[in-house]
């Protein structure tokens, strides 16, 4: 059974009388996220399903004044705490940095949690856990410190940044058991206080939440060499964000271009730069927090990994906890990654995952032999038809020679956003191998989408040594084309101006 504890009445009681008293009086409290007050604006309550205004007067400069007074002091990231509780109060400043909006948000220690995970950190192996905000990471943290320290007897310290893990003030919050808290003076020194607390405190466990910077990545490595369980969380919401993530990707082993011999590149019948794992990773196990009650589970990060840039699909163990407390696996890996080509030849790297789209292609060749091109589809198994024309079409399969003059079809499909694969050769093998790099895509993501068309973009750079411009893209997406290019060891830049600014990618060295 689940056991939650709040102290809400404490954080009310900060808010000015009549906007407690109006907060007091909702049925609904048990699942109150926050309450906003910006100046000039009605004051808010915010739940799951829900935003209620608390008062039909704006709030004023005294009535932010009157929450500060009652608080922590704020520190350099602009959040304070209530002593002794888990709640948190974000503050946003003017340009005079005087206070002009709060954020109160409810703090809750769940115990119970931990039973979908126990295992995992009982064994003793370092856990990264990944979740959009809001999903629970660190109230799992809070139960892991709990858990290891009282029922497990190993030294536990947390590392608190912002005292979200342990609480406001100097004494933590039980919701961490017997583990003790080292308190973080600025965001930017957590990692120092990483390795302070291996250097001088002699822990057992290490607990820590939000890794996020590259000083971090290394405190983190440090620990883990020396023999210490780390577990943490860091900014990203699944394994493939991390692997695509410079900063980050060290967690999950780091990931470097290598370059194979002619003879072994048409041995796995792929292009000659590949994508590998530099490292063992940092972390043993990875935990993706889909919901509150539900997870999934990588045990071994090292073997996913490497399966990922090779392509395979990587089966997750899913697990649910339900209102008693009871855990439940709902799917496990069923033994054995099958791979995504046939034949034995891995499918083109693809370093943002291999996810298998499960519905039927309509494919619209364009310069492409057709009958080539059903054979392809009989030989790969491809679930796919083709289609005489663009307009009932959600994929388009065309030559290099044609992709590079540009005619109006192509240009046509790229004004409908539908996908163009592009070969080197009209021949059967170029067809499978286009198919099962179709394959491995995630259907409807931009970003994967946009990724791909890199890897073809390289791959076509690396083969011509000619420069291959993308399609336009927003600055996130050409950033992540950047890196994978760098990844490669190729140049490319940004030209044009938005809302048709593109990557093109250059032959090394180029500028």
């Amino acid at each position: 059974m689940l056991n939650i504890t709040d102290d809400l009445d404490v954080l009310i009681d900060v808010l000015p009388p009549e906007i407690a008293e109006a907060l007091r009086g909702r049925p609904n409290n048990f699942e109150l996220l926050e309450v906003v007050l910006d100046l000039g604006r009605m004051p808010e309550a915010r739940y799951p399903d829900e935003e209620a205004i608390l008062n039909d007067r704006e709030v004023a400069q005294e009535d932010i004044e009157f929450v500060i007074s009652r608080i922590g002091e704020f520190t350099a990231d602009n959040r304070a705490g209530i002593e002794r509780t888990l709640h948190r109060i974000s503050c946003m400043r003017n340009r005079q940095a005087r206070v002009v909006g709060l954020t109160c948000r409810v703090g809750r220690a769940v115990f119970g949690t931990i039973r979908i995970i126990e295992d995992l950190v009982r064994d003793g192996k370092s856990v990264l856990l990944l979740g959009r905000p809001g999903v629970g990471k660190t109230t799992l943290l809070r139960e892991v410190a709990r858990y290891l320290a009282d029922e497990m007897n190993r030294r536990v310290v947390v590392v608190d940044t912002s005292n979200e893990i342990a609480g406001d003030g100097d004494i933590p919050h039980p919701g961490i058991g017997s583990a003790r808290r080292m308190q973080v003076p600025a965001p930017a020194l957590q990692h120092q206080v990483m390795i302070e607390a291996v250097e001088n405190h002699m822990p057992e466990v290490i607990i820590i939440d939000e890794i996020g910077t590259d000083l971090e990545a290394a405190a983190a490595r440090t620990i883990a060499e020396r023999g210490v369980q780390l577990i943490a969380t860091a900014h990203g919401n699944t394994l493939e964000n991390l692997i695509m993530n410079p900063t980050l990707s060290d967690l999950v082993g780091g990931i470097q271009s290598v370059t194979l011999s002619d003879e072994e590149a048409r041995r796995r019948r792929t292009q000659k730069a590949i994508l590998e794992r530099r490292a063992p990773p940092t972390f043993d196990t990875l935990v993706e927090i889909q919901s509150f009650s539900r997870v999934a589970i990588q045990r071994d990060v090292a073997e996913v990994v490497d399966a990922i840039l090779r392509s395979y699909e990587v089966p997750a163990e899913i697990r649910e906890l339900d209102a008693e407390g009871n855990v439940r696996t709902v799917s496990s890996p069923s033994g054995g990654r099958r791979s995504l080509e046939r034949r034995g030849a891995p499918a083109p790297v693809t370093a943002i995952g291999a996810a298998v789209a499960g519905r039927e292609r309509r494919i619209f060749p364009f310069g492409v032999s057709r009958q080539r091109l059903e054979q392809a589809l009989r030989q790969t198994g491809f679930s796919g038809q083709i289609v005489d024309s663009l307009d009932g079409a959600d994929a388009l399969i065309t030559l290099r020679s044609y992709y590079r003059r540009k005619p109006q079809t192509l240009r046509d499909a790229e004004d409908r956003g539908v996908p163009v694969y592009v070969v080197k050769s009209n021949t059967v093998f170029q067809l499978e191998h286009c198919l099962l790099s179709m394959r491995t895509e995630k259907a409807g993501d931009p970003v994967v989408a946009a990724l791909r068309e890199a890897e073809e973009a390289i791959g076509q750079v690396m083969t011509a040594s000619d420069a291959v411009d993308l399609s336009p893209q927003n600055a996130y997406i050409r950033r992540m084309q950047h890196l994978l290019a760098q990844r490669y060891n190729l140049s490319s830049r940004s030209l044009g101006k938005e809302p048709h600014r593109r990557v093109r990618i250059l032959p090394g060295g180029e500028d």
